[in-house]
């Protein structure tokens, strides 16, 4: 009896590093891989709350799998966290596109289940995300509206926000998507997640995922009973051109 609540106990201090934090130390992660009672008490615990925990090696993570877990951020935490104070939900639909975009690049357009390539300009994430707002563009509005219902995002105001930014006057940086807005917006968006442990900067301008995105991206990111379909709904623009080639 003694043993089982050592067990218990050892599983809630890491269950509570995990539920403050979001994450818990490398003493944790040597605590579970040690002990399978442990390890099988935390998973209960994180199951409770509709929640996983992840090892990426040095640290353990807890990761929500559902909307309604309690460890959810809601867009209005994220707002406030990795936007400006007068973001609305426009600026977050297209901050939720431009780290889908990115996560794509890296997997060629969610085809492979490793990356593809070891770095990512913002000029080359920039041109991707371009492709994608091109991609929605041409869907017709009946296609557009319906796509924005089912998946929850507002595609139309991901448009209209992008093409808003498009404030340089030059023709030829308005061709090729480079204005000073965007670039802000992304360099936004990059700093977000390199502040959550989601991307490094590894060069001037190069940018690379941590082990801990490409755990989730392998274990979740890729299930359609988690992206719901939207990755295919995104690319499938890729599909139809090469049909048509």
């Amino acid at each position: 009896m003694h043993e089982h609540h050592e067990d218990i106990m050892k599983a809630f201090r890491i269950y509570v590093q995990l539920s403050t934090q979001g994450y818990a130390d490398q003493e944790s992660v040597r605590t579970v891989e040690a002990d399978d009672r442990v390890r099988g008490l935390l998973d209960q615990f994180v199951t409770e709350v509709d929640s996983v925990v992840v090892s990426t090696g040095d640290r353990l993570l807890l990761v929500p799998l559902v909307r309604l877990s309690p460890f959810h951020m809601s867009n209005e935490s994220l707002k406030k966290i990795a936007l400006r104070n007068n973001a609305v939900n426009a600026d977050l639909y297209l901050m939720y596109m431009t780290i889908i975009v990115l996560i794509g690049a890296f997997y060629d357009s969610y085809q492979t289940m490793e990356p593809t390539r070891n770095f990512l300009t913002i000029e080359d994430w920039m041109t991707s995300v371009q492709l994608r707002i091109d991609a929605l563009r041409s869907h017709d509005e009946k296609t557009l509206q319906q796509q924005s219902q089912d998946y929850a995002y507002h595609f139309a105001d991901i448009i209209e926000k992008w093409d808003a930014m498009d404030d340089v006057k030059e023709t030829a940086k308005k061709q090729s998507g480079l204005t000073i807005s965007r670039l802000s917006f992304l360099d936004t968006v990059r700093k977000f997640l390199v502040d959550q442990n989601l991307l490094v900067q590894i060069g001037a301008n190069e940018l690379a995922l941590t082990d801990t995105t490409k755990i989730i991206v392998g274990r979740y990111f890729m299930e359609r009973e988690y992206n719901r379909g939207i990755l295919e709904f995104l690319y499938s623009y890729d599909s139809r051109s090469e049909k048509r080639e």
